[in-house]
């Protein structure tokens, strides 16, 4: 498994039929992962990376297809995205790490915690829930789909992208709003297309939550109309010894929409576990 860097701090590594793009900051003995959200890469960590790089060893990774990493495989699934990050571990040789997922990377983790929970020390679930969607939500990816496949990413992530910040962040902080567009439209059709449906035949978590025997924190955007609070809160009852904080000025991009809170909790969270 080959692995080599680039003058912006990006790494490389290749892992079977793909090469993965990670960042990699800091010092320590169980790093913390960060695995973002659909359909954005690893810089929407940047903030959470800068604060905690000076106490922890911290790494954003770009699933396949998506940022700088590279995918020869459209048959995307949730299962596959976690199983790659199991590979990635073993590559860097990382015996256990924390993991945080905002979103899908939410549903990435549960997936990967599932079947390998040996493998973490605690996990952070951000802005995401465990269930499956339902038939409604399915045939909305679909025509969504259908609806890239003929008109390009335009209308698709300019609409995405008003619903998934608090108003708060829609009228002032238009440079984070036109970054994340920016972020979507910079991303493979292809790629939007293949996690699309991946996200519908994604299988249910909440029957397994219960199993789950780590520390677990979960946050949540006040306004977040993706995954809402509800979801979180659900998740909060069925995790044994989980935390769950709020993050007010916020809705489904919580860790950049109000990354002062969103750091302060994630920061208190990392010193108890």
């Amino acid at each position: 498994m080959e692995k080599h860097t680039t003058a912006d701090n990006d790494l490389f590594i290749e892992l079977d039929t793909i090469t993965l793009s990670y960042n990699d900051f800091g010092k320590g003995e169980v790093p913390v992962i960060f695995i973002h959200g659909f359909p954005f890469n690893k810089n929407m960590w940047q903030p959470q990376m800068e604060v905690l790089k000076e106490t922890h060893r911290v790494i954003a990774l770009d699933l396949r297809g998506f940022g700088n990493s590279l995918s020869n495989k459209e048959d995307l699934s949730i299962t596959l995205f976690a199983d790659d990050l199991i590979l990635f571990m073993d590559a860097l040789k990382i015996r256990k790490a924390v993991i945080c997922g905002l979103s899908m990377g939410g549903y990435i983790v549960l997936n990967a915690v599932k079947r390998y929970q040996e493998r973490f020390s605690a996990i952070v679930l951000s802005d995401t829930q465990c269930i499956a969607d339902n038939d409604e939500a399915k045939k909305k990816r679909l025509s969504t789909i259908e609806e890239i496949n003929q008109n390009g990413l335009e209308n698709f992530a300019t609409g995405f992208v008003k619903n998934i910040f608090s108003e708060y962040s829609l009228l002032n902080k238009p440079d984070l709003v036109k970054a994340i567009l920016n972020t979507i439209l910079s991303t493979s059709p292809t790629t939007i297309m293949g996690t699309l449906r991946a996200l519908a035949e994604r299988s249910e978590t909440c029957s397994t939550l219960n199993s789950i025997n780590i520390p677990a924190l979960i946050l949540c955007g006040r306004e977040d109309k993706i995954t809402p609070l509800g979801q979180s809160e659900m998740m909060n009852k069925a995790i044994k010894n989980s935390a769950f904080h709020i993050i007010n000025n916020a809705g489904h991009m919580s860790n950049l929409e109000n990354n002062t809170d969103y750091n302060l909790y994630l920061k208190e969270f990392l010193e108890i576990i």
